[in-house]
């Protein structure tokens, strides 16, 4: 049996669902009413409705996000609002709670967010065991360890594949709710990564002044999509429930051709995982929509730099360099690319990003809103693409359709039309219609043929059509559209009453967990998280870091990222500068904010530390 590989999008709101779906994606996530970790991307249980009949029609799926972690006065709600879901045909939950696995459910699928931390084979075989059909996966894996964890169980696993990347293993930030009481694990991240630092080294030294030093570049592991799918990925996903429908659009029609064509050199192996074909009006390019540059993380291990220091914005597509400054103009390398309305990008002489618009574009020479002083040779980019968001933005720029062959024939009174998609659903309509010959020799049969291919705004094409008639009918156009429209609407409840909904009940077990203590970055915040891992073994739970956070001393982020490596004094990586070691302990400061960093170099991790905090710094030795 061939795998289905699929194409994950977000969804901020119904439109931007339909929008995904119809620039190609196998399935869209979406945030329910609550409790989901954008908690400015919620949507009614009526809008979620709507995009599940509207994507089921192509056989694509909709997963409902709620994945904070919740508080015992939520259970009620939450576990209320997860049977309305059920009833709308939701396909799948994406949870990181687990108390969720301890409440009465309906037979939902569900999946195992990012936000649960999933890096370790025995955890997720853990999870499989559990009942959890999916597993997505945390960003900072390589292609090995996912190898690892596919050969470990034969739970789904989800990768990220393009979008932005959180600094922090997923679910163990802590800087946000540490600084002013808004919870990441609760949907209201303040990005305190994304802010401007100070780095001063032990001997109280500032080393670099008021740079982004948490902030990364952006996802995209596209390139290694037959790895990963070698590996066992089944899912792609696009992160993004926050962004515009420009990037959505863009991103899934980027991925939707790059895929197609690895499905395309494998058949046998591998297939699309819904149905129709879709068409562009536009060129996708990732670096067309907001990016801060792309960086592959870890997925090749740890290889190059991936911050993102100038600035967290989008730095979005490169142009060229600057030739020269003439009068009031700029003189830009490719210039002839650029339109009136676009935002350029470059950094400035303080190593900050800055920006000005385009007032005028003409013959290679941009006329900005403000002119600025820019050295010759600065690499000017374009992050506000006016002609492409133009595009992009119209409803008819990503059209899916779904092939079907159409076959009109005679009967005893009148005619019917046949129409057959292409994953073999079938229907008929009969006309009674008295068959009386043409009044000339002339064939019709064209002219039938042509009303009959005007699908129009219907979500199908008519790829074949065949005529089979004793004699040369004559049909009234009327007549022809009629049995058109009547068939069309007929194969799209026959579609949507055919859709096979997987459904799983699950079922309480009592194997063991893979440890028996917790500490708070499992984010234990309810009674029925605690009593689910207790019936797994657990025998000491921390409660989560919102429910006991100590002021001053404590550890709020764990990240793969380094900045020791950014600044190229690891002593692994760079043991040519050893003899340039920075005094420790490192310490990030914004204003009042303060951060002590801690180098684990064993596992390759960066903790941070809130200012009062105390730990013996470990000996690069």
């Amino acid at each position: 049996m061939k795998k289905k590989i699929e194409i994950l999008a977000p969804a901020k709101d119904l439109i931007q669902g339909i929008a995904a779906i119809n620039a190609g994606a196998d399935a869209v996530y979406i945030g329910a009413p609550l409790y989901g970790a954008r908690s400015n991307a919620t949507n009614s249980i009526e809008d979620i409705a709507e995009l599940v009949k509207y994507a089921h029609l192509f056989n694509a799926q909709v997963f409902v996000v709620i994945n904070t972690i919740l508080y015992d006065n939520e259970l009620e709600s939450c576990r209320q609002m997860i049977w309305k879901l059920y009833h709308i045909n939701v396909d799948a939950l994406i949870i990181q709670d687990m108390a969720i696995m301890e409440m009465e459910l309906p037979p939902i699928v569900l999946h195992a967010s990012t936000q649960a931390n999933n890096r370790d084979a025995d955890k997720i075989k853990f999870l499989a065991d559990a009942g959890i059909k999916r597993v997505v996966l945390a960003r900072e894996l390589n292609l090995s360890q996912i190898k690892e964890i596919s050969e470990a169980s034969d739970v789904e696993l989800e990768f990220f594949v393009t979008g932005a990347l959180c600094v922090s293993f997923s679910g163990n930030c802590y800087m946000s709710v540490a600084n002013g009481e808004r919870s990441a694990n609760r949907g209201s991240c303040a990005q305190n990564c994304r802010l401007p630092y100070n780095l001063i080294d032990g001997n109280g030294d500032t080393l670099i002044k008021n740079s982004h030093l948490l902030s990364i570049k952006d996802f995209d592991v596209s390139n290694q999509i037959p790895n990963l799918v070698e590996a066992g990925i089944s899912s792609f996903k696009i992160e993004g429930r926050l962004k515009d429908i420009v990037y959505v659009k863009n991103n899934v029609s980027y991925l939707r051709q790059k895929l197609d064509a690895f499905l395309a050199e494998n058949p046998e192996k591998y297939t699309k995982a819904s149905s129709g074909k879709c068409t562009f009006l536009f060129d996708s390019s990732l670096d067309r929509s907001f990016n801060r540059g792309y960086t592959d993380y870890f997925v090749n291990e740890r290889h190059q730099s991936i911050g993102s220091w100038e600035s967290p914005k989008s730095k979005g597509q490169y142009i060229g360099k600057l030739i020269k400054t003439i009068g009031n103009s700029y003189e830009i390398e490719n210039g002839h690319l650029l339109n009136n309305g676009d935002g350029l990008c470059f950094i400035n002489e303080n190593n900050e990003a800055d920006g000005i618009y385009v007032n005028k574009a003409e013959n290679g020479i941009i006329y900005p809103n403000v002119l600025k002083e820019i050295k010759d040779g600065t690499f000017i980019y374009r992050n506000n693409d006016a002609a492409f968001i133009k595009i992009v933005e119209r409803e008819d720029s990503a059209v899916r359709k779904i092939s079907t062959t159409l076959v009109l024939t005679e009967n005893e009174t009148g005619f019917q039309l046949t129409a057959t998609d292409e994953d073999g659903y079938e229907s008929t309509v009969h006309l009674e219609h008295a068959k009386e010959p043409t009044n000339t020799n002339l064939s019709i049969e064209d002219n039938i043929k042509t009303q009959l291919a005007k699908t129009g705004f219907t979500p199908y094409t008519a790829d074949e059509i065949t005529i089979q008639f004793s004699d040369n009918w004559f049909l009234p156009i009327s007549k022809i559209n009629e049995m058109r429209r009547t068939v069309y609407d007929q194969l799209t409840q026959i579609r949507l009453a055919n859709y096979h909904r997987e459904e799983y009940q699950i079922v309480k077990t009592d194997h063991p967990f893979p440890v028996d203590q917790l500490d708070f970055t499992y984010n234990v915040a309810n009674k029925m998280a605690r009593k689910f891992y207790e019936r797994h073994g657990v025998t000491e739970i921390e409660k989560a870091f919102e429910l006991q956070w100590d002021p001053g001393k404590s550890r709020v982020m764990t990240t793969k990222y380094c900045i020791k490596y950014e600044l190229e004094r690891c002593p692994k990586y760079h043991p040519e500068h050893r003899d340039k070691k920075v005094k420790e302990p490192l310490v990030l400061k914004q204003g009042e904010l303060e951060y002590k960093l801690k180098f684990n170099c064993k596992p390759c991790e960066m903790e941070i530390w809130e200012k009062d905090a105390e730990f013996e710094i470990e000996d690069e030795d």
